[in-house]
């Protein structure tokens, strides 16, 4: 059963999402709240395996509720989805840098919906490649400077080759086409670089990945 703690300041919001939810058999909305700090403290409560949270909210927004959410090693098993009316921009690119595990627009497709929740309960990032595309082009072609680039000298030749892919949208299984390795073998370079680079997750490990210069995204110097 997924667990999943709705954040969001609007009612006609989390109720919409929760009625969407409810009629699956493998979810379950555990709580709701209507601002980011009642979030951590039901989040505390509940150990959810997924919280979406709105990125505008009073008391405590999206992007510092979700820096808190990954600071706090009782939550580290929480995956983080940031709701958002803006589509691509730099508050979720804050909210990802913060830990965020992805984002959804609220126009999303139900089956869209569903399918990412399910995607962010196995751990996974939000990140198709269009989106990625999108993303570092927008904001990763101009470096943020971070002492990052350092821990890649402690990767592996592989896990540098699976970090790469992960970066350009890749999914385990394309990665393990493209290295010629098992799915399993390929998770676990990924894995393995995320806790050398300290990544919280794959979207942190995309960012990482672009800001070190480990790949450059297409048409940049």
């Amino acid at each position: 059963m997924i667990r999943v703690l709705l954040v969001d300041d609007q009612p006609l919001i989390r109720s919409g999402f929760r009625a969407l939810l409810d009629l699956e058999d493998d979810i379950e909305v555990v709580a709701e709240a209507a601002d980011g700090q009642q979030s951590l403290a039901l989040a505390r409560e509940h150990l959810p395996d997924v919280a979406l949270v709105d990125i505008q909210m009073p008391v405590l927004d999206g992007i510092e509720t979700t820096r808190r959410i990954a600071a706090d090693p009782n939550l580290a098993a929480m995956h983080v989805v940031i709701l958002t009316n803006y589509g691509l921009d730099e508050y979720v690119f804050a909210a990802l840098r913060a830990g965020a595990a992805g984002f959804l627009v609220k126009d999303i497709l139900p089956e869209d919906f569903l399918y990412a929740v399910r995607v962010a309960a196995r751990g996974d990032a939000l990140l198709s490649p269009s989106i990625t595309r999108k993303l570092i082009n927008t904001y990763v072609t101009q470096p943020q400077g971070t002492s990052i680039g350092t821990g890649l000298e402690g990767l592996t030749i592989r896990e540098r080759e699976a970090v790469a892919m992960v970066a350009h949208g890749l999914s385990n299984g394309q990665i393990a086409d493209r290295m010629v390795i098992s799915p399993t073998t390929a998770k676990t370079h990924i894995n393995r670089a995320m806790a050398k680079l300290h990544a919280r997750d794959r979207a942190q490990l995309v960012i990482l990945a672009y800001e070190s210069g480990l790949v450059a995204p297409r048409g940049s110097c």
